[in-house]
């Protein structure tokens, strides 16, 4: 009644399979009578088959790895890894959700404000030794120059006149040259010494701009000149300048658009200005009447009407005197507040490019799961087959005889066959009254069936002779 492999190792059928030390007997199909047919004239009833090998699949969830708690009470050592599969879940779960909230952070704008310091010098050199004026001293040249660097919040502050100290950026802050914080610069001199032509300079931002750490203008002569230096902040995102009323009303005075909108809103709340009635409209009060110039409007509306009321940001304005020719460089020192960008996110794309560099990388930790599940899967087929011949040494001949009417009751399921088994072994089964029916159609049908070969036959013999 019993059959054994080429290893050695019997093993029940699928559908006999020992869970927790108890024989399972199935009523119904296996399941892997839907995987495969089971042609009973091959296997007869009562023979004990081998473990069936299941088929590889290469799955990855959580569930497939887990080792059940039977086998964690015959091997303790195994809760070790129990807690590192626990620990590795927390762990995935926690970068899920981190990364995120890392994603929804980066969408939004995320800016620090920084000291911009701005060192404002001019210096006189002579030309030519042999370019000289009528009386006698050489011809000069004085050279303006505009330069600044970001202050560490650290650092103490600097006098004014101090020459302007190499740039040393904060650790996490990435460099960014003078330039970069400005959209625009022009430097006005005195139109009745420099003349129509070269009393203005002027630098505007382009695509094609390359960054410079400072600006310098140099000119002929030895005179006092003023020098009206007016600076243009590049923001990203743009600012915007409100009407003065506005600006009183919504307590800003420069900000984006968002922050303009949002806090207009927020004056909508608390006003309760929206109508009851009709949601899509604002009734605007006495102060929102006096800007915009209507007692209601819809929400979107608002845009036009606010874009009436928004203007470019007035530029910083610099006065700088020229003196007469020194011998050391006349420094001043202005500090206006910058945005820069966060550091942390930079460290926050530096983790989502390592994830994605990691996820492009994944061949030796894909290598490690599959040969963690296929320990796994080894190790549940070891204490099957662990419970299988603990089960037979209890009782062997109750397991025996059990096992074999379950297989049997199974055969027949899967075989489709719908006679009893107590009848099968009497000789009465055969003397019912549909059993000669049943054979008479038997014969026919293989009689048929043989018929139409040999016609077939015929009919390709004759038709090769002709």
């Amino acid at each position: 009644m019993m059959n054994r492999t080429a290893g050695g190792y019997p093993g029940p059928m699928p559908n006999g399979t020992p869970q927790n030390g108890h024989m399972r007997y199935m009523q119904g199909p296996p399941p892997s009578a839907q995987r495969r047919p089971f042609p009973p004239q091959h296997m007869p009833a009562g023979v004990m088959m081998p473990p069936q090998q299941r088929p590889h699949v290469k799955r990855k969830r959580f569930a497939d790895k887990v080792i059940s708690a039977n086998i964690r009470e015959l091997v303790p050592e195994s809760d070790a890894y129990m807690d590192l599969l626990n620990y590795e879940q927390k762990l995935d779960a926690t970068i899920s959700r981190k990364r995120l909230e890392i994603q929804e952070a980066l969408k939004k704008p995320m800016k620090i404000k920084r000291k911009l310091r701005i060192y404002v010098s001019h210096s006189f050199q002579p030309i030519n030794d042999s370019a000289k004026e009528p009386d006698g001293k050489p011809e000069q040249m004085w050279e303006l120059r505009v330069e600044g660097r970001i202050m560490d919040d650290s650092q103490n502050p600097e006098k004014a006149g101090q020459q302007p100290p190499p740039s040393t950026n904060k650790p996490g802050f990435p460099k960014r040259k003078f330039s970069s914080f400005f959209k625009r610069l022009v430097i006005e001199l005195d139109r009745e010494i420099y003349g129509p032509d070269s009393y203005l300079v002027e630098w505007q931002r382009s695509p094609q701009t390359n960054e410079t750490d400072g600006f310098q203008v140099k000119r002929t002569g030895d005179r006092n000149v003023r020098a009206n230096i007016r600076l243009w902040l590049d923001h990203s995102p743009s600012k915007f300048k409100l009407h003065p009323t506005l600006a009183k009303i919504l307590g800003i005075s420069t900000d984006t658009r968002q922050k303009i909108v949002e806090a207009l809103w927020e004056y909508i709340k608390i006003h309760k200005l929206q109508d009851p009635d009709h949601k899509e409209y604002i009734n605007l009060d006495a102060y929102l009447e006096q800007v915009f110039r209507v007692p209601r409007m819809r929400f979107g509306e608002i845009p036009h009407y606010l874009n009436n009321h928004l203007y470019q940001p007035d530029p910083i304005e610099l006065i700088h005197l020229i003196k007469t020719p020194v011998e050391e460089k006349n420094t001043a020192c202005y500090d206006i507040e910058v945005e820069v960008d966060d550091p942390m996110k930079m460290a926050m794309n530096n983790f989502m490019f390592s994830l994605q560099r990691q996820q492009t990388q994944q061949s030796e930790m894909q290598m490690l799961e599959t040969k963690i599940l296929d320990i796994v899967e080894q190790i549940n087929d070891v204490k099957m087959k662990r419970d299988f011949y603990a089960r037979i040494t209890q009782d062997p001949a109750e397991f025996i005889d059990k096992w074999v009417t379950s297989q049997s009751q199974d055969l027949k399921t899967i075989s489709e066959a719908i006679y009893e088994a107590d009848h099968e072994q009497k000789s009465d089964c055969y003397h019912q009254s549909n059993i000669p029916e049943g054979v008479n159609r038997y014969i026919f049908m293989r009689t048929r069936q043989k018929r139409i070969e040999l016609e077939h036959s015929l009919a390709a013999y004759l038709h090769n002779g002709h």
